[in-house]
């Protein structure tokens, strides 16, 4: 038997218990206050270099600048592996090595020195490759390419490598709005809390396309119902699983709501649990957008940004997964773009892009309300993405 196989084989072995480890490593609440590096993607248009490292103090709510982890072109969005050891990111390009893609990166990370050290880069055969997410067997990723409107699928090897792409699927058509959705735009992909489905946000379509997943080797097959149909005109960005893998959160962008859905886990199909909720008081009129939203280690409460309307929205989340608002506040900053919650679930962070900030907000430990104004600021060209490892 050749070492590839060998390998391989091993790897899958180590792979079947890695998510039990994970799993145990992060939940475990000592643990998550010991996670205090927080790597930033950017876009490098102006003087940003690529992925910046922060060590963050979770007591007092502070980061402190470790400088740059790693030179990338345009890191947009950052993902880390279940077990923790590497980094994967994607770069939202429209060139790569030629031809007309963007790439996805793998980088090994370096704890001690706040470093990224890079494994490997392959093209992910799509342009303005916007997110990349890693299966919780960790041994396949996948990224969507929002331009060009695909996805593809990777294996990932035992040192962390990104394989050539496993599977690819390039969609067509466009939606009703004909300045946003004159074709498709892949902008998300999410794979199911079991492994067993791969989800894809398409902004352009109105639609997430549903996949079975061969977790195994990355393999996709379409699945039957293809896709879930959101409302005409939506966008369907962001998506989230509730911890109890039954009920699944779409973040529309030009609908500029929210809505929760009933996840089938083993027909791989989304149902309405509840109409969408804007993001946006009645009496507001001017251009909004829904961006992204996390859940908060208890899924008693979620959070929702909204870019230009520039706000932070709480939400209540009741036993069945349903959602209440109840409270907006400011983002600290001009169009947020990404958020994270801190390890202790004290601390939400925000990326804003226009405003060239981190803001830094205390969550309210009874109420789950973000305070209207930020704690602290701190400067960086264009962040756009957030991770703590």
């Amino acid at each position: 038997m050749d070492s590839m196989a060998l390998n391989r084989r091993e790897f899958l072995r180590s792979a079947a218990v890695a998510p039990v480890a994970a799993k145990h490593l992060w939940s475990h609440p000592h643990e998550k206050a010991k996670r205090r590096l927080l790597f930033v993607g950017t876009r490098t248009d102006k003087t940003s270099k690529g992925i910046y490292a922060y060590r963050w103090d979770p007591e007092q709510g502070e980061l402190t600048s470790l400088g740059l982890a790693v030179e990338s072109q345009e890191p947009t969005f950052l993902t880390v592996h279940p077990n923790g050891e590497f980094l994967y990111a994607a770069n939202e390009l429209d060139e790569f090595e030629g031809a007309k893609s963007g790439a996805v990166s793998a980088f090994r990370i370096d704890r001690e020195q706040a470093r990224l050290h890079p494994i490997n880069q392959i093209a992910s055969e799509g342009t303005e490759t916007c997110n990349v997410n890693v299966s919780h067997t960790g041994y396949a990723a996948f990224c969507a390419n929002y331009a060009s409107g695909s996805m593809s699928s990777f294996f990932l090897n035992p040192s962390g490598a990104l394989s050539a792409p496993v599977s690819h699927f390039q969609y067509h058509g466009h939606g009703p709005n004909p300045e946003r959705q004159a074709g498709p735009h892949a902008h998300r992909v999410t794979p199911s809390p079991d492994d067993r489905f791969l989800l894809v946000n398409d902004l352009g379509l109105d639609r997430i396309h549903i996949y079975r997943l061969d977790a195994a080797n990355a393999k996709l097959t379409p699945n039957d119902p293809p896709h879930w149909e959101a409302f005409a005109g939506s966008g369907p960005r962001a998506l989230h699983f509730h911890p109890n893998g039954h009920v699944a959160y779409v973040v529309f962008e030009m609908g500029s709501a929210v809505q929760a859905l009933h996840w089938d886990k083993e027909k791989g199909t989304l149902h309405a649990l509840q109409d969408p909720i804007h993001l946006t008081p009645p009496t507001y009129h001017e251009i909004s957008t829904g961006c992204d939203m996390v859940l908060d280690h208890k899924a008693r409460f979620a959070y929702v940004i909204n870019r230009f309307y520039n706000r932070i929205i709480t939400f209540s989340v009741d036993h069945d997964g349903k959602l209440t608002l109840l409270h907006r506040s400011s983002c600290g900053g001009e169009v947020p773009r990404h958020l994270a919650l801190d390890p202790t679930g004290r601390w939400l962070l925000l990326a804003n892009q226009k405003s060239d900030n981190i803001a830094v907000f205390e969550i309210h430990p009874e109420t789950g309300v973000v305070s209207d104004k930020p704690a602290k600021s701190y400067p960086i060209s264009i962040p756009q993405c957030l991770l703590f490892v």
